[in-house]
């Protein structure tokens, strides 16, 4: 096969590669290449080709490597990208361009043909779906590869479907990308092809699949540590009433959004002391990686703003603030990618597609929890420049979003056939998630006034498992973690998790060896072993889907003892060790 496409694209780490790939591919680049054209490269390849790759391994690469082969062999002589966002239409281009393909990023439904200069255009999904026989006869006119970036937008609803199939049913080839788990609803999303299992169910069927297990092996992705933080919550009700809750325990479904929402809040000083954690770990980070920034991820406006405030109070320098009504947004994303400043602050809206490899340090703060949305935003600190870098993302101590970072190595095909809500992957609509965010909703406004918001650092989550107990923000326990260093191999962050979990636990024992109250002191020890098992049971629960009190049986019959309540430490303490080999034994 031709390598000029590759040639303009550097390696990422050959080293990792080198069964074979071409110079300046990545392995499962140059596999999913060989799937396509066949091994020997002289297979005309398929019409429709599904590609399903985690965020940062490098679909766009391997798009327009495909691309410029196609071009090259005359299968085809245009192109036309679909994307999800303006701003992607021009990261597209820009790349596009690196490698000899002149895409139109400005194309528009009144412009009429596609200047001569050009191979093609890249447009969004809503443009098609406003005229899609101007993008059907544009298709017809010469033979064309149409690119879905992130196809799962093309079924969020029929008209966008019945609009994508419309468009681009005559083109020459189809190239689909995704690289978050698909929505589950029962509309079947344009040019994938569905099989039935022997559950009746239709899935989807990638044609290649990477996903973030094996990203993650290869060194393709950084390894990702989530940091909880919980807290205790006041609030006045309209009524008059306070209420006081604390998030990271059990809680009603509307207590728990109502103390999250108090803990977003930009009156609380929960935010504030969860800024302040991310900046030191984004301290420690520019320790190894200078350039390191961060990204707080935002409902709407108002909050973004004071967010940015906060950063100033506590750094001493401005924040770049990205808000979806600024037409220069995209001017100031590619900005802060080409500087070394430390945060920017963004609406939901940027989680999808935005290319920032140096963001390093996250901040979950916004209520939207939908999977799709989730992985697309945890998508933007996962791209690895060099081996050994690690991603911190802070969130707060919720039952769902713990539930979605223990599952950060699962794959989900496109489900139909079953109750659009059955797993919550459709969780009020991914285009309502990413809908541009003015101010609160209409109707979304706290139906409380925050009172009170603290935050207590909770816990570390990484590979499915969970480290860490309860510490105030600034102290020694909390900054263990914080102050983990920035270049570690996947094996070397679980190892230096467990050994100062094991640490925090040792010195808190020493801390009470003085203390007359013997009983309290074992009672308190015991109740932090009970959290920790709890946590790896639920993180189990979220991974296998087996319900939380049939983990803790099979724990008993594996371990022997009686139930937890009655349980003593070291019968903890061998459960713990069971369901952690549980964990290593399925990952390997």
């Amino acid at each position: 096969m031709s390598t000029f496409a590759a040639s303009s694209m550097p390696p990422a780490f050959p080293e990792r590669a080198a069964w074979g790939t071409a110079s300046s591919l990545r392995a499962w680049q140059q596999q999913a290449l060989e799937a396509y054209f066949g091994v020997d490269g002289t297979a005309p390849g398929p019409r429709d080709f599904l590609t399903v790759a985690t965020p940062g391994a490098g679909k766009t690469t391997f798009a327009l490597r495909l691309a410029r082969e196609l071009m090259e062999r005359r299968v085809v002589a245009s192109l036309t990208i679909v994307c999800p966002t303006e701003h992607l239409k021009r990261q597209w281009a820009e790349s596009a361009a690196r490698v000899g393909i002149r895409i139109d990023p400005e194309y528009q439904n009144g412009q009429g043909p596609v200047g001569k200069d050009f191979h093609g255009v890249a447009v969004t999904y809503a443009t098609v779906a406003a005229r899609p026989a101007l993008h059907r006869n544009r298709t017809e006119s010469r033979k064309s590869l149409v690119i879905f970036d992130e196809v799962h937008h093309a079924g969020d609803g029929l008209s966008w479907g019945d609009a994508v199939r419309e468009a681009f049913e005559p083109a020459t080839r189809r190239l689909a990308l995704s690289g978050t788990p698909f929505r589950t609803d029962i509309n079947p999303i344009p040019f994938v092809q569905y099989e039935e299992g022997p559950d009746g169910v239709r899935r989807s069927q990638a044609d290649y699949t990477y996903g973030y297990g094996p990203a993650l092996a290869d060194g393709v992705v950084r390894p990702v540590i989530f940091l909880a933080y919980a807290g205790e919550m006041r609030w006045r009700t309209r009524a008059g009433d306070e209420i006081t809750a604390t998030l990271g325990e059990p809680l009603t479904q509307d207590q728990t959004s109502q103390a999250w929402r108090a803990a977003l809040d930009p009156k609380g000083n929960w935010i504030t002391q969860v800024l302040a954690a991310a900046d030191r770990r984004l301290t420690e980070l520019r320790r190894v990686i200078p350039d390191a920034g961060g990204l707080v991820i935002a409902t709407d406006h108002e909050a973004a703003r004071a967010y940015a405030k906060m950063l100033r109070a506590v750094t001493g320098q401005g924040a770049t603030i990205v808000l979806s009504d600024d037409p220069t947004a995209s001017k100031k994303i590619k900005a802060f990618g080409e500087t070394d400043d430390r945060w920017m602050v963004a609406v939901r809206m940027v989680s999808e597609g935005v290319d920032i490899p140096r963001l390093c340090v996250g901040v979950y703060a916004t209520s939207t929890s939908t999977p799709l949305f989730f992985a697309q935003a945890i998508g933007r600190f996962v791209r690895a420049r060099k081996r050994g870098e690690t991603a911190s993302v802070f969130l707060p101590s919720v039952p769902t979003l713990m539930g979605h970072a223990s599952e950060m190595e699962e794959e989900r095909d496109h489900v139909l056939d079953r109750p659009v809500r059955e797993d919550g992957l459709d969780d009020d609509l991914l285009a309502e998630a990413n809908r541009e965010k003015d101010s609160p909703d209409v109707g979304e406004e706290l139906p409380f006034e925050t009172v009170e918001a603290s935050a207590t650092f909770d816990r570390v989550l990484y590979d499915g498992g969970e480290f860490g107990m309860n510490a105030e923000p600034g102290s020694a326990e909390e900054e263990e973690f914080l102050g983990i260093p920035g270049l570690l191999e996947p094996d070397q962050v679980s190892a230096l998790l467990r050994k100062r979990q094991a640490d925090q636990i040792a010195n808190e024992r020493r801390r009470k060896t003085g203390d007359p109250r013997e009983d309290r002191t074992a009672a308190e020890d015991i109740a932090a072993l009970r959290r920790e098992l709890n946590g790896l049971v639920n993180a189990w629960n979220h991974r296998t889907g087996q319900p939380q009190g049939v983990i803790h049986n099979e724990l008993r019959r594996a371990c022997g003892g009686p139930p937890v309540p009655q349980a003593s430490a070291e019968e903890i303490r061998e459960r713990i060790a069971k369901i952690r080999d549980w964990a290593a034994k399925r990952r390997g």
